[in-house]
């Protein structure tokens, strides 16, 4: 059994244009004094990390990491999910999905992809010069406009979609494997790799590519409907990085998974800051405990009802108060004894 790091945050969602949000130091400084340990750094907001610089230079790195380390905290892991999204975009979703892409690729999406794959190998480098061997971000999506068959798919489409997908993350994998860092996707709605099934037919159309694996977040299976204990069950020995986040999933006679059209506010499922929702945090810090996983417990912040701050003030406490010391001696070790074969004999009575 292994205990599990943390409390650290995804910072993401506290990026702001004003203090402390808008600087490295000033957001190290705030989740510090929040009682946070760890950090995991989205690499699309350059303030917070210069990608480029930091695949190309050890120096940079050893520079960055001792800043966020003169907080007394430590880099959880990078983040290329707005990257990772643009290696597989669906045409339906161009449009939208430019927003996350540098002007020189908008509007030209074998552009983009190009971009994309080659910004998240940077981040593979990046984090072998950092130190890390674990990665988060997310798969893209080509086959989800189909998830509910009307019209119905044409036979062989899904395995195609999974095969293209494949096609375009095992250049990124290879690269990962070269630099000893294990991609680990965010299991999420919009995503090709949304729950077990599709993770495992991505994980099968790589040839079981051993840096595949999983960032676990019980949100999103809530709002599914899927059984987010039983899937550590299932996955464990792929899951390599964790999201805790909170979310719930009250359906009524008018709107059910997803919540249709609504805003997040008027949802059946919606996410909610840690403590506010329904998920059973205490049964899932046992169980990766349990089965050893060597994850950081990264906060995620998303609420359509209370704010970042107190979210944030509350969700370092939260994690702290979850986390088990796993324990290195068990409860009846008093009972225990050499091995004794004469002893044991006489005990069955042989």
């Amino acid at each position: 059994m292994k205990t599990i790091k943390g409390p650290a945050v995804f910072l993401a969602q506290f990026v702001d244009s004003k203090a402390p949000f808008n600087s490295l130091d000033g957001m190290c400084k705030w989740a510090s004094d929040l009682g946070y340990k760890g950090i995991q750094i989205p690499t699309w907001e350059r303030f917070l990390i210069d990608l480029d610089q930091a695949a190309e230079s050890q120096t940079y790195c050893d520079d960055l990491k001792g800043k966020i380390n003169s907080y007394g905290l430590e880099i959880t892991e990078l983040s290329t999910h707005l990257q990772g999204q643009l290696v597989a975009v669906h045409p339906a979703y161009d449009l939208m999905f430019d927003n996350f892409a540098p002007e020189q690729v908008k509007n030209n999406p074998k552009a983009r992809t190009e971009w994309a794959v080659e910004t998240v190998k940077k981040a593979a480098t990046a984090s072998r010069r950092l130190g890390l061997n674990v990665h988060a971000t997310f798969s893209g999506a080509l086959l989800w406009h189909t998830m509910h068959p009307w019209p119905q798919r044409p036979a062989g489409l899904v395995e195609m979609g999974f095969e293209e997908l494949a096609k375009r993350w095992m250049p990124i994998l290879n690269h990962f494997d070269k630099e000893g860092v294990d991609v680990c996707y965010e299991i999420h709605p919009g995503e090709d790799l949304h729950d077990g099934d599709t993770f495992e037919r991505f994980l099968k159309a790589t040839g079981n590519h051993k840096r595949v694996n999983i960032l676990y977040d019980p949100s999103h299976f809530v709002l599914q409907q899927l059984d987010y204990i039983e899937y550590i069950d299932f996955y464990h020995e792929f899951i390599k990085s964790f999201h805790v986040k909170d979310s719930e999933f009250n359906p009524t006679g008018k709107k059910g998974a997803f919540g249709g059209y609504n805003d997040w506010g008027d949802r059946a499922g919606r996410y909610r800051s840690l403590g506010d929702g329904q998920i059973d945090f205490k049964t899932i810090f046992s169980k990766l405990t349990q089965y050893g996983c060597d994850v950081w417990a990264v906060m995620e912040w998303e609420c359509c009802i209370k704010s970042p701050e107190q979210g944030a003030r509350e969700g370092a406490k939260f994690i702290q108060d979850h986390i088990i010391e796993a324990t290195e001696k068990t409860f009846d070790d008093f009972a225990g004894a050499e091995i004794d074969k004469s002893v044991l004999k006489k005990i069955l009575g042989i």
